[in-house]
């Protein structure tokens, strides 16, 4: 039986979503299910002989914006090879007299799993879902993958702090319990301000783990998850501020070319000094320990990869970053780490030496 956690707003598991789909409900009209497989059939397989009606409305893929999704005839042969492979979520009509909306997302049960990039079109759709009706979350067993979104839905809408959000959601359902990941991933979730802010260096830090992770399950990372190259730009303009003004941004710049190698929003920040290694005795220097004046600055900066890195794309698990128009050495790479002049390990790491490149506003 589903629990009721806010008006219009129940957490359950797949059982209880079952039974919505196959007998109908006079409270629930719409279902959020957060499964490996998006497929209806999951159903079937999870339970033999159970066959439940659905009709397509539309997939999004991941890279995909929902106006072109709008505009893809699905289940066309001649389309499909366009799309990417990896999909964000399916829509459906379904259940008795398809009377039901059911939007499905392909999220798995691990702590290694990526819920942030999910998380702004399950909390939107929750949203619509309780101005039209109300809305059932589930995952498999209602206690970590529909209770990691209906936790951010929590945080987001009523400003409350991850911890505060969970104790709230066990009021309603005392088992729920998200995986130490997910509790990860919704404390970045807090820190962004309770929105997903692909800007922040916190979502940065997280991309570019994400992208470690399946470099190191030996997965191809392609082009398409790089950032763009600011070089085949035809121009790099300043963003507008609010009172309308240009806002002036950072650019790095090949010392011997003048190629734009980089712009501000490229680079993953990190905290000086915070790496494992930093505390060896090699590392200590003379003066006033508390002194920070006394550190140096970063010889390196860090970016996140960008398509201009070719000898990333080829698939080497380190190697030289070399400028794309005269093919000086920028820096390095390594999908393992490097550790920073400050000490700081970063991982996986793209390196541009600070003497190897002109930094200047634009």
């Amino acid at each position: 039986m589903p629990y009721l956690v806010r008006e219009n707003l129940f957490i359950g598991n797949i059982s209880d979503s079952a039974e919505v789909l196959q007998n109908g409900s006079s409270e629930i009209t719409h279902i959020l299910s957060i499964l490996s497989s998006p497929s209806i059939s999951f159903f079937s397989e999870w339970r033999s002989g159970l066959t439940i009606p659905a009709k397509e409305i539309k997939k999004v893929y991941v890279g995909e914006s929902e106006e072109t999704a709008s505009d893809v005839e699905l289940g066309a042969a001649s389309k499909s090879s366009l799309l990417p492979n990896k999909l964000l979520y399916s829509l459906e009509h379904a259940g008795k007299d398809l009377k039901l909306v059911r939007m499905a997302v392909p999220i798995r049960d691990m702590e290694s799993e990526n819920l942030l990039d999910y998380l702004d079109i399950c909390l939107d759709f929750i949203d619509q879902s309780r101005k039209e009706g109300s809305v059932l979350v589930h995952c498999f067993a209602g206690v970590s993958r529909s209770a990691a979104i209906i936790t951010a839905y929590l945080m987001r809408t009523e400003q409350l702090s991850q911890e505060d959000a969970i104790e709230s959601l066990k009021q309603s359902c005392e088992f729920v319990c998200p995986n130490d990941g997910f509790l990860d991933q919704l404390k970045m979730f807090e820190e962004m301000g309770f929105k997903v802010n692909h800007e922040s260096s916190i979502y940065k830090r997280f991309r570019l783990k994400v992208l470690g992770d399946s470099y190191n399950r030996g997965e191809k990372i392609d082009s398409s998850k790089f950032g763009a190259d600011p070089g085949m730009a035809t121009g790099v303009s300043s963003d507008a501020s609010s009172n309308g003004e240009s806002k002036l941004t950072t650019a790095y710049r090949c010392k011997k070319c003048r190629r734009l190698v980089a712009l501000q929003e490229n680079v993953v920040d990190h905290v000086p000094g915070e790496g494992e290694t930093s505390f060896t005795w090699n590392k200590r220097k003379s003066g006033n320990p508390f002194n920070k004046s006394d550190e140096p600055e970063c010889s390196s900066i860090f970016l996140e990869p960008l398509r201009w890195m070719t000898a990333v794309e080829e698939g080497a698990l380190e190697g030289k970053l070399s400028c794309a128009h005269c093919e000086a050495r920028l820096g390095y790479f390594n999908w393992s780490g490097i550790q920073c002049s400050c000490g700081s390990w970063i991982t996986p790491a793209f390196q541009l030496h600070k003497s190897r490149v002109d930094i200047s506003s634009v």
